[in-house]
């Protein structure tokens, strides 16, 4: 007679319960920064100055990749119970911190070549007007920055805490982060740099500053652009969990002489984990249930699939 209730056997597939507050908080950010990037290209065309123009489409540039960070949170919400996404949508969310990352690298390429056109073709700066579009930024960037951080932490507060090796932080909320960063330290340069002009003529400062900001950004984005791209191709063998994995169905008394023929471990979360893997043994006592129950003492073990073997 075929089982007519299979629901004590089934669950959802939501691995991983977001971050409404790194939502919020990029949201926030990214009218924030929309808004002043259309003030200061309104201002530049009512100004006629170069720089303010300049300032604003950079600053768009960062709208678009923050903006990218909150929709990449509102989809992986919305589709969370959608059964065509095998293990959840948390990877849209690094799918959308994998795609800030390329922003970033984009930030750093013009910031390279607005650098080496100035050294190459020095320009007349207009250091009032610069020094405050550098001061607007700075202070438009740790709002931003403080929003974020804000949204971080509570996130990851007492009842989110994992201090132990798996702990990982929100990835799609640093990629937004790090774009808030970036054009903070720009700022920052951009101050200094114009301060040794105004001061002292060194003209040359500005576009040194770029360059070393542009290799601050790139920096920051390749190990972000490494980060969630190991996530997003399943790449994680190397990760420790794997290893405590085999030690726990491989060592003790109780294990029957347990072996693992294959092992394949993947992330579905932010401290989440799947797995589905092969032992063979010679007790016969051993099988799928007794196994699960030995991967119970690891809680970031949230789906697997067993298969055993008994040798004879």
């Amino acid at each position: 007679m075929p089982v007519r209730d299979i629901s004590a056997w089934t669950h959802e597939h939501v691995f991983d319960s977001g971050n409404r507050a790194g939502e919020r908080g990029t949201r926030v950010v990214t009218w924030i920064t929309a808004a002043t990037m259309v003030v200061e290209i309104v201002a530049g065309w009512a100004y006629n100055s170069m720089a303010l123009l300049a300032d604003g489409w950079h600053m768009s540039s960062h709208a678009v990749a923050i903006g990218v960070s909150a929709f990449a949170y509102a989809a992986a919400r919305r589709y969370a119970g959608d059964p065509r996404f095998a293990f959840g949508t948390w990877k849209i969310e690094i799918l959308g911190g994998f795609a800030s990352a390329v922003f970033l690298l984009v930030v750093a390429a013009l910031m390279v070549l607005g650098s080496v056109e100035r050294l190459v073709v020095p320009q007349v700066i207009h250091y009032p007007e610069a020094m405050a579009i550098a001061a607007l930024g700075l202070a438009v960037n740790l709002v931003s920055a403080v929003i974020l951080g804000d949204a971080h932490d509570h996130h990851d507060g007492p009842e989110h805490q994992d201090h132990g090796p798996h702990h990982h932080h929100d990835l799609n909320l640093r990629s937004a982060y790090l774009h808030v960063l970036a054009d903070a330290v720009t700022s920052v340069l951009a101050m200094v740099a114009l301060g040794g002009g105004w001061l002292y003529g060194w003209s040359w400062l500005d576009p040194l500053m770029g360059l070393v900001g542009a290799a601050l950004v790139a920096l920051w984005a390749r190990n972000l652009l490494t980060e969630t791209g190991k996530v997003l191709l399943d790449r994680e063998m190397d990760h420790t969990v794997v290893d405590e994995i085999r030690k726990t169905l491989e060592t003790g008394s109780d294990r029957g002489g347990t072996r693992i023929a294959d092992l394949h471990v993947w992330r579905v979360g932010k401290n989440a984990y799947s797995c589905a893997l092969s032992v063979v043994t010679y007790d016969a006592s051993v099988n799928p249930a007794r196994v699960r129950e030995w991967l119970s003492v690891h809680q970031e073990i949230v789906h697997s699939t067993i298969e055993v073997h008994v040798g004879s």
